[in-house]
């Protein structure tokens, strides 16, 4: 029922939630530690930029089921690193705070198993993984379904509830812990944080409006919401751009460095669009050094305009002072313990600028009240433009030194660095292409296919061969009779109404059957097992002797008898007794042929994905890249 009650997620959000696992006391940890974990991770959270929505956490109290938690929802656009981010930070968090338990959801459900999908226990799938997954002690851990009987709870329901799943986890968390292989997969996807947050952003120049440079200085964030309104805009947004700017007139324009994300560059960069004679925006030559700067500048002006176009038009004292009181007090005092101004000076353009990004982030998911409602971008930018003076020639001076952009050869990606990425992701080593051929072994192409082969397959797919623990298959004809016969029951070979039609309309008599049946029956009597299995073999031997002198028998290898095969064509002038010469026929090597159909079959993808490929590929045999085979 939890499950109903609970809102559908688009499909560009995330929704997260922490849970106190100790009993009493459990809601004043609660908004405890909803303060000191924005606070303790302030110094990552004030240098990110999000895509669309930052990350939040809202004491949301108990409700039926639901216990009391800590929630919040983010919006990550097309930017999914926001996603994973938001993973590293409830995983450390449960590991700050010991007594809280975080589970993630997005509108794939427990997207964390999906990470790990090679390595789950057959039992686990999406029906009943809900409320199974949780991050605990800094540790993921996945409450198996058995344990809910020794509870004496019901085993009816597919998945546990919430306090159920926090009482377990509570007392025998240790039990619970996800197999290392699970927690390897995960902790891959999420490597590298905190220093990955640096290495995602972008710094360009861009030829801005002297207000947009104001305003990106007091809230580095807002280039996200420009970049996403340009984007994303239709007909109606770009009525604002068809006549000179109101809000920011491209008049008085200077270079500045921007911060980007590398989604939002990207996004902002491919996008092909010729901006209005009449809104005063022109463009130099493609040519021209700085062509780029102007270009970005002209975009990011679109989008800011955009926004501001939105707003409702909010004076400016409607926006609420947050900057003041005790709770940005603890927040800066808890800043500096943790050297996040990194030892600048008091009033330098470098501590100023750290503070401008605490301040947002401040502003953004910490002093936000549960009840009030979000301000829009525009009106947030209207805001800073009326209370934040404009120094053009301050910023003219800054702009001749400014500092060298970043390069952007990261938009370029080549075949081979594709392909290279790919199998990083894979987890495959990269040898070269000529160490591949030479230590390259084609017997464990026929030896693999054999063993996919002889796997046994369900509704759910076929069973590769490592990841199948059950035992071989054995089929036992006479239990398989008689049970079939208890089922049914005695008269369980008379036929239907519909054999009987079938009967009539071939001419079948009672009569006729008797006769068969007779016949069969002495037929039975004078021929003996020997005699049937000799009686096929020989059947056999004439059908491969008559398909050797087709193109049936010709496509195919056999093994080697002396110096030549008996698979290859015979000369045509030869008898049609001359095959009988060779009585005995070589027999079929069948891994010759099934190695030579699957290279062809290879072959035949010219590099793409193919049926051949992905089957070797999920059984561990990757083949080396294909070559033009000449003269055969």
């Amino acid at each position: 029922m939890e499950a109903l009650r609970r809102p559908a997620l688009p499909e560009d959000a995330v929704r997260y939630r922490l849970f106190a696992a100790a009993g009493p006391g459990g809601e004043a940890l609660l908004r405890r530690c909803a303060e000191l974990a924005l606070v303790r991770f302030a110094p990552l959270l004030a240098s990110y930029v999000w895509q669309r929505q930052p990350f939040r956490l809202r004491y949301v109290p108990r409700r039926g089921e639901s216990p009391a938690h800590l929630g919040g929802t983010t919006v990550f656009g097309d930017n999914v690193e926001d996603e994973w981010f938001i993973v590293y930070l409830l995983r450390e968090i449960t590991r700050e705070f010991p007594g809280l338990a975080a589970s993630i959801d997005d509108n794939d459900g427990e997207f964390l198993l999906i990470e790990a999908a090679d390595f789950l226990p057959k039992w686990l799938n999406p029906e009943n993984s809900e409320n199974r997954v949780f991050f605990y002690k800094g540790e993921l851990h996945i409450i198996p379904p058995l344990e809910l009987s020794e509870q004496g709870w019901a085993l009816s329901a597919p998945c546990p509830t919430v306090p159920q799943a926090l009482a377990l986890l509570s007392t025998r968390s240790e039990e619970f812990l996800a197999a290392e292989p699970i927690r390897a997969a995960l902790n891959k996807r999420i490597h590298g944080y905190p220093e990955k947050i640096q290495a995602s952003l972008h710094r360009a120049r861009c030829f801005l409006p002297a207000g947009i440079v104001a305003v990106l200085r007091l809230r580095p964030s807002l280039v996200a919401a420009a970049v996403q309104a340009f984007y994303l805009r239709d007909p109606g947004d770009l009525g604002a751009c068809r006549h000179p700017f109101r809000t920011f007139p491209a008049e008085q324009r200077v270079m500045a460095l921007v911060t980007f994300t590398r989604c939002l560059y990207a996004q902002l960069v491919q996008q092909q669009f010729v901006p209005d004679r009449r809104s005063g925006y022109t463009l130099p030559a493609p040519s021209h050094p700085q062509y780029r700067a102007y270009e970005l500048g002209m975009k990011l002006a679109h989008g800011f305009e955009i926004l501001c176009s939105k707003s409702s038009k909010a004076a400016p004292d409607a926006k609420r002072n947050v900057l003041s009181g005790p709770l940005w007090e603890r927040f800066l005092r808890s800043l500096k313990e943790k050297d996040y101004f990194k030892g600048e000076m008091e009033g330098s353009a470098k501590y100023l600028e750290l503070l401008h990004m605490a301040e947002d982030h401040f502003q953004q998911s910490v002093a936000v009240p549960e009840s009030s409602d979000e301000v829009s971008p525009g009106d947030e930018i209207l805001t800073l433009l009326q209370t934040t003076p404009i120094d053009l020639k301050e910023l003219e001076r800054e702009a001749a030194c400014l500092p060298a952009e970043d390069d952007d050869s990261w938009l370029d990606i080549t075949p081979g660095a594709l392909d290279q990425m790919l199998k990083e992701t894979r987890n495959e080593s990269l040898p070269s292409t000529n160490e591949e051929e030479e230590n390259y072994d084609l017997e464990t192409v026929a030896e693999s296919m054999k063993a996919f082969v002889s796997k046994v397959s369900t509704h759910e797919g076929a069973e590769m061969p490592w990841l199948s623990d059950e035992s071989h298959v054995t089929f036992d004809v006479d239990s398989f009779t008689k049970a079939l016969d208890r089922i049914l029951g005695a008269d369980s070979e008379e036929l239907d109404s519909d054999d009987l039609d079938e009967e009539e309309e071939f001419g079948f008599s009672d009569e006729d059957e008797e006769d068969l049946d007779a016949g069969n029956e002495r037929q039975e009597q004078k021929v003996s097992p020997e005699e049937l299995v000799g009686s096929l073999k020989a059947y056999m031997k004439e059908m491969d002797r008559e398909l050797a002198q087709t193109n049936v028998g010709k496509s195919f290898s056999s093994h080697q008898r002396g110096a030549s095969s008996v698979g290859a064509a015979p000369c045509e002038s030869a008898g049609p007794d001359s095959g009988a010469e060779a009585a005995e026929l070589a027999p079929l090597d069948v891994d010759m042929n099934l190695v030579a159909n699957l290279l062809e079959s290879y072959s035949a993808q010219a590099g793409l994905a193919g049926p051949t490929s992905n089957i070797l590929q999920s059984l561990g045999v990757n083949l080396p890249e294909s070559t033009e085979l000449s003269g055969s």
